[in-house]
């Protein structure tokens, strides 16, 4: 009797195992990489260098033309006026906070873009860039974690009939903030109910220019605001992927409300004209 258990175990055993290799097989079968568009390599941004801006056909800052509500174009003012006095505004990642989207595809970084069977990885080594964009059928829930980068549901449209995939479509919710459209301090709305749908695909004539039409649908504007970003392909077999740690050689210092700056022999600095020095209530100066 004890050797039929042991003998039931070692089938069951065998049998658990080859049908797990065979899923692993159906599943390899299943993933047909031909039927995606080829998007390996090291993309980077096109547009204008410095500075970067949401839109790359308008003028940065103003020229911009962000559709904003009167409360949040207000909002707008005081970070450009900010950043005129030597603050930062409404812009929070001098400090390596993450930028969140829609701003992580104004691409501060070189992009790579991994297409797997039920995700599509979008990587950019900035600050805390990557995006994770998930093709596997799944509905929205409400028990999604809200992060800077928002949750991602894309589905792959096959836009001509040829038995290929062309277009990525996604749609990202789930924010937290605070958040905004580019360095220039355009601001997103602090309840944080954005929706953006975006729509990637390779461009019909040149395999290596890559589109991203964004449309941000957001409360701090008074229609949806679409653009269309430009991405080029590095002519590089081999590219170099370097690293950047954004807390590195980074001399902003946050204390309280207050952006402050530590000078080359590691003082504090003000970065603006009048900033009073940091509350020091919990530090006892007084000479014993």
């Amino acid at each position: 009797m004890e050797g039929a258990v042991v003998g039931y175990h070692s089938f069951l055993g065998s049998s658990l195992w080859a049908a797990a290799l065979f899923a692993a097989i159906s599943t390899a079968q299943a993933w047909d990489e031909s039927k995606y568009p080829n998007l390996k390599g090291q993309w980077r941004r096109l547009g204008p260098a410095n500075p970067i801006r949401f839109d790359t056909m308008k003028p940065p800052g103003r020229g911009q033309e962000a559709p904003l509500t009167p409360e949040y174009q207000s909002i707008y003012e005081a970070s450009l006026a900010d950043q005129a006095a030597g603050g930062q505004g409404y812009s929070t990642t001098h400090t390596c906070s993450a930028p969140g989207m829609p701003r992580i595809m104004n691409l501060y970084g070189l992009m790579e873009i991994v297409v797997t069977p039920e995700t599509t990885h979008i990587l950019i080594d900035h600050i805390h860039d990557n995006r994770r964009i998930h093709t596997d059928g799944r509905k929205w829930s409400e028990d999604v974690e809200r992060s800077f980068a928002g949750y991602s549901i894309g589905n792959w449209i096959d836009r001509e009939g040829l038995g290929r995939y062309d277009v990525l479509e996604v749609e990202t919710r789930g924010f937290k903030g605070p958040r905004s459209f580019d360095t220039s301090g355009i601001p997103l709305h602090k309840d944080n109910q954005t929706v953006i749908k975006e729509r990637i695909y390779l461009n019909k004539s040149d395999p290596h220019l890559l589109h991203d039409e964004i449309t941000v649908i957001d409360n701090a504007l008074t229609r949806p605001w679409s653009v269309t970003k430009n991405y080029r392909r590095v002519p590089i077999k081999q590219p170099v992927w370097r690293e950047v740690v954004c807390t590195e050689n980074n001399n902003h210092v946050e204390i309280g409300r207050e952006n402050y700056f530590l000078s080359a022999d590691g003082y504090l600095m003000p970065t603006k004209k009048g900033q009073p020095p940091p509350d020091l209530r919990y530090f006892n100066m007084r000479k014993e």
